[in-house]
């Protein structure tokens, strides 16, 4: 199975201990379903001194994350999403499965004007479906349509009719 990051994506963390963190990948591995991500899961390397000029340091430096627990960010909505594919001038392409944009670099700007079309139409739509609504018909409770009020009754419970008892053998 292919994997669906790539490298120079933008990803957020979705579970871990860097749950929450975006960064860049900076490298795939997927034999091992593996990516490295900029500024993600740091880890300390105790590194010795081999010679006498050398020096004893500790390093810092991001160790790989398994690919399930990250997410693509998508370029145009910015919102972490699942990965679709769909054939955009003869490509298979990546595509957001929120907005439908490209998260490939080479197609984006074409999947924008798309996008941008998709929301124009989708706002005319909305402004249409607005003004086609019936006006507001206010409510009356407590009245029948015909004038008449209606009668409410309250139900007496076991407890009310004691209290009432309790209240009659008192006086």
């Amino acid at each position: 199975m292919g994997m669906t990051i790539k490298k120079d994506d933008t990803v957020v963390v979705i579970a871990g201990k860097d749950k929450g963190k975006t960064g860049k990948v900076l490298s795939v591995s997927p034999s091992t379903h593996k990516v490295l991500v900029d500024g993600v899961n740091i880890v300390f390397k105790h590194k010795k001194a081999r010679s006498q000029q050398e020096q004893s340091s500790i390093i810092k430096k991001s160790a790989p994350i398994d690919a399930s627990n990250v997410m693509v960010v998508c370029p145009i909505c910015g919102k972490a999403t699942r990965v679709a594919h769909s054939v955009i001038e003869g490509k298979k392409v990546r595509v957001c499965k929120k907005c439908t944009g490209s998260l490939d670099k080479e197609f984006v700007k074409v999947t924008k004007k798309e996008a941008k079309k998709v929301t124009k139409k989708e706002a005319s739509k909305k402004v249409e479906e607005v003004q086609v609504e019936e006006p507001i018909v206010k409510k009356s409770y407590g009245k029948k349509t015909d004038g008449t009020e209606k009668k409410t009754t309250k139900k007496t419970t076991s407890t009310t009719k004691k209290s009432k008892e309790t209240t009659s053998s008192a006086e």
